[in-house]
């Protein structure tokens, strides 16, 4: 059911379900502008179309606490590993450590088709490798058909359904990063709200946890970087969903007092 929030604006029933979920778990309400933000959000994406792509996701922003920050906004809830209420940030997100600290998403990597599946973060302050690696999403790297979202040697680290990996770009990319592959050839990687296509053959989906933070199995690679969201599931336009996530981020951080 469409709930009516105010006259002349109605609130989508998934944004409505989630900000219910959300305001719950931080036993208090939402500001009004962070409530449209959302809903916002979440009419925008089916609108383009690419809603329903998504398959996990969080808002790691808004809520006004870290147990609100981890409520799903689609699929299961993540499992907290080490987090504490210190490293969340309404307005920019999660830290990590770098060390003990990373999300279980809780959706296996081979949950989505082989040629049809996407990953993606929201950045608010990069990672620091310093010549190691450092994973934002990431499945265990020693599988093949595995995914990795990270900074490796001061550029942009990226695996797509495939054993190889790909290195561009600048480790400092802060925003919007994410790749999707809708065939067997290549995928496209997004990151600098610009689009590359990175030629690699996919392979069969492993069977692995999908971290955040992190890459599942040993759950190494750690990363210190601040997240505010993340999203797992089928192949979607990077662009359009950069265009929404941006777009959400800013207005959250005009709706925090």
């Amino acid at each position: 059911m469409t709930l009516v929030w105010k006259s002349g604006y109605s609130f989508d029933s998934d944004a409505s379900t989630y900000i219910d979920a959300v305001e719950t778990a931080d036993g208090q309400a939402l500001e009004t502008g962070v409530r449209v933000a959302i809903n916002d959000f979440v009419l925008g994406c089916k609108q383009d179309e690419i809603w329903d792509a998504i398959k996990a996701s969080c808002i790691l922003a808004g809520a006004r606490t870290l147990d609100g920050a981890l409520v799903p906004l689609v699929g299961g809830a993540p499992t907290n590993n080490n987090f504490v209420s210190g490293d969340y940030d309404r307005e920019t997100g999660l830290v990590g450590d770098g060390s003990t600290k990373y999300l279980n998403s809780n959706r296996n990597n081979n949950a989505d088709p082989q040629n049809n599946y996407s990953v993606s973060v929201w950045i608010s302050t990069a990672g620091t490798p310093l010549n190691s690696t450092q994973l934002y999403i990431g499945a265990q790297s020693t599988l093949q058909g595995t995914t990795s979202l990270g900074i490796a040697n001061s550029q942009l680290f990226t695996r797509n359904r495939s054993l190889g990996f790909k290195l561009f770009g600048s480790s400092a990319q802060t925003g919007f990063f994410g790749h999707s592959r809708s065939g067997s050839a290549n995928y496209v990687t997004r990151s600098g709200q610009t689009n590359v296509t990175q030629q690699q053959l996919s392979q069969a989906p492993a069977n692995s946890e999908t971290s955040i933070f992190a890459e599942a199995g040993t759950v190494q690679y750690r990363s210190n970087a601040r997240l505010s969201f993340y999203s797992i599931g089928e192949s979607l336009d990077l662009a359009l969903l950069d265009t929404r996530v941006s777009n959400l981020m800013t207005a959250i951080g005009a709706a925090i007092p």
